[in-house]
């Protein structure tokens, strides 16, 4: 059972915290994971209280949980309002009243649901008010733009922050489908035997998007498909594809296993990155007429260690994509099928047989092997069988980032990342981001430039499926 928390929200009235934060918080009170809390909320608007219960009512009117007129009105008596022009001592005076209110032993969890820029200001504001001391801090990505960035950054949070309180979150984490590909290895002698180079001879990780940059185009100027997906959500995901057993499932055996694979990350080359723009990105309002940047990107990387060596890890990201998919392949080696030629059986190229978790809600598991189709000839046909969270156990858990913000509060640091990890993975970088292959264009819709066929090649990509 969770002890009483004060929930510090900055960046309340962002589209983060009416999207996700503020439902989140809502559902966690109403399974009454969270049963004694208060939200101190602050952000640039000036409002008061009232002000703010009436957004986050509105944020909170099209969530999948149904909310009683009593949930509501019990909801709204927890939250507050402290706009950040009223300075750091406002803000303490709040947390403090809070506090009070709770009384006893009392956890406070500061969320910044900000922009980067915005981190350095609200680091400053927190050590300044004396709110560091005890608490835990999440922070949203990305972690820095570049080596050097994400150990200054690290510098500044450690001024305030002792690492052991900072909790750098991933949404993909969170997914119930990240924690059972732990589950599906370790729990299971069926996968755990074959997980290694001897069997596996790929994996995919493809996250294509079907949105546009739209309105966030001042930020992704400066950020692209790289450092906005594959650092911060893709490289975290193939940690825990890649990791060794842990000795534990507690957070920092986690960490410590994750860590290794990033260490053993090769860096990343520019001969082994395609990267492309969807056609009219640069007549988007903010958008450099010339800019550079890209909105896709497909990379083979490698780890270099004793399970992984010579086996391809592909990844592959990108805005206004035909479908919106998170999906994990796991493709095998293929055993000679000489004798089902000789015996005249079809074997069409289905290609290898493979294991994919879809992170998608509510997400699912699937299996596909081949199998003899019914009838009097041997003939091949591909089989499918299916796991989803519904069917085997009638319900799909929490949404992520009520998950993380669960832990966050535990103190559970299983579903995060240290700052060594994430330097690590800037370090592996470095190559690219100095000397990034030329862009690609790429018609709106499709799965990306022609050309990432090339890098993938005499392999597939699974999306699309057919």
């Amino acid at each position: 059972m969770l002890r009483p928390h004060v929930i510090v929200l900055f960046g309340a009235t962002g589209d983060l915290a009416k999207r996700k934060l503020l439902p989140g918080i809502l559902h966690l009170s109403q399974t009454r994971l969270m049963p004694n809390y208060r939200v101190v909320a602050t952000s640039l608007e000036d409002v008061d209280d009232e002000g703010f219960r009436d957004l986050a009512r509105e944020a909170c009117r099209h969530v999948r949980h149904p909310i009683t007129g009593g949930d509501w009105d019990d909801f709204a008596d927890h939250l507050s309002y402290v706009p950040q022009s009223a300075g750091p001592m406002a803000l303490k005076e709040a947390v403090d009243q809070a506090r009070a209110e709770l009384g006893g032993d009392v956890g406070l969890l500061h969320y910044l649901s900000v922009p980067p820029a915005a981190a350095t200001a609200v680091i400053n504001m927190l050590a300044e008010a004396g709110l560091a001391q005890g608490a835990r801090v999440i922070m949203e990505k990305p972690f820095g733009t570049d080596l050097v960035s994400a150990v200054a950054l690290n510098d500044l949070v450690h001024s305030a922050f002792a690492e052991e309180q900072v909790f750098r979150i991933d949404h993909f984490l969170g997914k119930e489908a990240a924690l059972n590909i732990l589950a599906l290895r370790f729990a299971n002698g069926l996968f755990e035997p074959i997980w290694n180079r001897n069997h596996i001879d790929h994996v995919q990780i493809d996250v294509p998007e079907t949105l546009e940059v739209g309105s966030r185009s001042g930020f992704y100027e400066g950020t692209g498909a790289y450092r906005d997906m594959v650092v911060t959500h893709l490289f975290h995901v193939l940690g825990f594809v890649a990791m060794e057993p842990p000795t534990d499932l507690d957070g920092r055996s986690i960490v410590e296993e994750t860590g290794k694979v990033f260490r053993s990350v090769k860096p990343i080359s520019p001969s082994c990155v395609i990267r492309g723009q969807y056609a009219g990105y640069r007549e988007g309002e903010g958008v450099d007429p010339a800019s550079q940047t890209e909105t896709f990107i497909a990379m083979r990387a490698e780890i270099d260690n004793w399970r992984w060596s010579g086996v391809p890890f592909f990844l592959r990201t990108g805005k206004v994509m035909g479908e919106s998919r998170r999906l994990l392949t796991i493709a095998f080696r293929e055993p000679p099928r000489r004798m089902f030629r000789e015996a005249g059986a079809f074997v069409e190229d289905y290609g290898p047989d493979h294991i994919s978790f879809d992170f998608g809600d509510p997400g699912k598991i699937t299996t596909a092997f081949l199998a003899k189709v019914p009838g009097p000839k041997m003939r091949l046909g591909q089989a499918r069988m299916e796991f989803t969270y519904e069917q085997s156990f009638g319900t799909q858990g929490l949404e992520p980032y009520e998950r993380l913000m669960y832990d966050a509060m535990l103190g559970d640091r299983t579903l995060f990342t240290d700052s060594e990890g994430i330097e690590r993975l800037w370090a592996a970088s470095t190559d690219l981001l100095e000397d990034p292959p030329p862009l690609h264009r790429y018609a709106k819709g499709s799965y990306g430039p022609q050309k990432m066929h090339e890098l993938i090649a005499p392999r597939r990509w699974w999306l699309p499926e057919d």
